[in-house]
């Protein structure tokens, strides 16, 4: 135990100037606050190490003086590769001033980026990045303009464009644990997540480096369950038993076993959110969960849908997921970001970002801090302001659909929602909704050409992403859109077919969304008149986004028709209906199939012409009855009768 288990201070004199280091940490996270510390104080007491350069995958601090933040001086550091800056407002200072190289990668990249290195590979491909600014056309990720030395190249391989990520050789690793043995191997059964330990320790390790793991108690040789130990004794060289303060759980929790996920804590532990613009803008988000889908939500807005799904009972249909492992479950926020409770797994960070590349992603709920005319989205830079991209560019480039949330506008946005609808009584100082964006973390020239699915939720309007750029699709009741939408966005969207946002968003009380997302509201809207012999067919602001949802809808239908002797009129209403590109055919067949079995005269009707427009498209030789009111519909079924 002697060899291996030394002071701060002694870990701390093993660094050398010059030297690559990298640290483990999400947020507030398994962040090795003890070792950081020590390296601190041994440059302020010393002026060494120098010139250190850093890589790290996710942001590691708390917006003020811990995590990355220790490292914050001019001097100690010499460059640093990220993905997550936000959080370290004393590095990026240095970035943004021209006093360190810097580079924003995205964060999944990285993180990858760890075990290649550890194989020994000379770096990784990804398209993640592609017409962003991470893009060597577009800067390649540099902050400043010191920062020349490529981080990022441009290949082409098959006739596709792909980005390389060359491997930097790490010296050192500054990592954290729970409980260490007197061989150095480290278990984490008190820690909330598990991250990229392993791969790290392993690439430092096979460098010829040295790994420092922070734990916070020490236990006999080879008396940790192997199954629990997550970096073996064997890459570790120094272990540091940190201080209470210098090892929280996270940095605003001290210790939760919930955020062990060894017990499960009581429903509706977590509070509901009070109706405001983020409650608002999150209910508009929840109605866009796919059942049975798996989905990212990111930080800051995108965070209280989880609240909103909790309190909607749809936890258990819908598999939350948190970009630094975590599966399942009710993710937590803040400076608990990262941490989640009743989870079903965690896993390490570099292979959920495997999972997220891949497209394993069914949606994905993203920060808005800007958007502009072709639906480009910055959540990274704002002037002299460095954010990063942290694995927003992961998320956002392989999701199958994507929505960003943010309030229209910022600095200083009050509104008021009362009796169903918004008022708002002061705008914020700055706008949101720009005909250029300052920084392209999300290209949406790139997402339209590839025909995704992407939406743009507000408090007061929604946006949808299409070939020409922007569309209006929903305003909020109470809001007008020239005064409260067009006159606070730098460009004019397109304008054609805007409905009203849900009226429940705006409600004190639950939205009883689960019924409608898994369709148990069918039996009402399919209803037979036995005596008229007509089947009234309900599908009012009904979406199908499915091949399941598609087969919901036949059943039923035949549970009412199938006993029938004789076919049936149909009058079926269209007004707010979505029905997604990818299950149009499917839909249109199914229509087809049911006519031939079931129906006599099908008339149906909706407000929105461009609704008929698309079912006259989707339906062709079996819509020809389409019209704008029901009493039209109505008419013609009487007249045809």
């Amino acid at each position: 135990m002697r060899k291996k288990v030394i002071s701060g201070k002694d870990a701390a004199a093993l660094i050398k100037d010059g030297d690559v280091l990298t640290t483990s940490g999400f947020v507030g996270i398994g962040v090795p606050d003890a070792l950081l510390a020590a390296v601190e104080q041994r440059f302020l007491e010393t002026g060494h190490p120098r010139d250190l350069s850093l890589v790290f995958a996710a942001g590691q601090g708390d917006g003020g003086e811990r995590g990355l933040n220790r490292l914050g001086h001019e001097g100690l550091l010499k460059r640093v590769v990220g993905g997550h800056w936000g959080l370290i407002p004393k590095v990026a200072a240095l970035a943004i001033e021209g006093k360190i190289e810097g580079w924003n990668l995205p964060q999944g990249c990285i993180s990858q980026l760890f075990r290649d290195i550890a194989a020994g590979k000379p770096g990784m491909i990804s398209k993640v990045g592609l017409e962003t600014f991470v893009d060597p056309r577009n800067g390649g990720g540099a902050i400043n303009a010191i920062s020349i030395e490529p981080q990022v190249e441009l290949m082409t391989r098959g006739g596709e464009e792909y980005l390389f990520y060359p491997a930097p050789k790490l010296t050192v690793a500054l990592l954290r644990g729970t409980t260490a043995d007197e061989f150095g191997n480290i278990t984490m059964e008190r820690e909330a997540l598990v991250i990229d330990n392993l791969a790290q320790a392993m690439a430092v390790k096979n460098a010829g480096g040295v790994v420092m793991v922070q734990v916070e108690r020490l236990a006999r040789g080879r008396s940790l369950p192997a199954r629990e130990v997550q970096i073996p004794g064997i890459l570790v060289d120094a272990v540091v038993v940190a201080p209470q303060e210098l090892h929280m759980q996270t940095y605003r929790t001290r210790f939760s076993h919930a955020f062990t996920n060894r017990i499960r804590p009581p429903a509706g532990e977590i509070p509901q959110m009070r109706l405001d613009a983020r409650k608002v803008i999150a209910r508009r988000c929840a109605f866009e969960l796919p059942v049975n889908g798996v989905i990212n939500l990111g930080i800051g807005m995108p965070e209280g849908v989880a609240s909103v799904a909790a309190e909607e009972g749809l936890l258990d249909h819908v598999t939350l997921t948190a970009e630094p492992g975590v599966i399942g479950g009710q993710p937590a926020s803040g400076l608990d970001f990262g941490a989640a409770v009743d989870v079903d797994a965690v896993i390490p960070q570099n292979a959920q970002f495997d999972f997220y590349d891949g497209g394993g992603l069914d949606m994905a709920c993203l920060g808005l801090a800007q958007a502009d005319r072709t639906g480009n989205v910055n959540v990274s830079r704002f002037g002299p302001r460095l954010a990063g991209a942290g694995g927003f560019i992961n998320i956002s480039q392989n999701a199958k659909s994507l929505v960003f949330a943010g309030t229209f506008t910022a600095q200083g946005l009050d509104i008021d929602i009362a009796d169903g609808r918004l008022e708002i009584r002061a705008e914020g100082a700055s706008q949101k909704f720009l005909k250029e964006v300052e920084q392209v973390t999300f290209s949406g020239r790139r997402a339209a050409r590839l025909g995704r699915s992407v939406l743009y939720v507000t408090e007061r309007c929604v946006f949808r992403l299409c070939p020409a750029g922007l569309q209006l699709i929903e305003t909020a009741p109470g809001v007008d859109i020239e005064r409260d939408i067009v006159s606070q966005m730098g460009f004019r969207p397109i304008i054609e077919d805007v409905r009203d946002m849900d009226a429940r968003i705006f409600g004190t009380e639950p939205m009883d969304l689960k019924r409608e997302l898994l369709h148990l509201d069918l039996p009402e809207r399919i209803a037979l008149d036995a005596a008229k012999g007509r089947l009234f067919i309900n599908f009012e602001k009904l979406r199908v986004r499915s091949l399941e949802e598609v087969e919901q809808i036949r059943r039923q239908v035949e549970t009412v028709c199938g006993p029938l002797d004789e076919k049936v009129d149909v009058i079926v209403n269209y007004d707010g209906f979505q029905l997604e590109d990818e299950v149009a055919k499917d839909y249109a067949n199914m229509v087809a199939r049911l006519e031939a079995r079931f129906y006599r005269t099908v008339t149906r009707y909706s407000g929105s012409a461009f609704i008929r427009i698309k079912l006259g498209e989707t339906l062709g030789a079996a819509a020809p009855h389409l019209f704008e009111s029901r009493e039209a519909a109505q008419a013609f079924l009487d007249r045809s009768g």
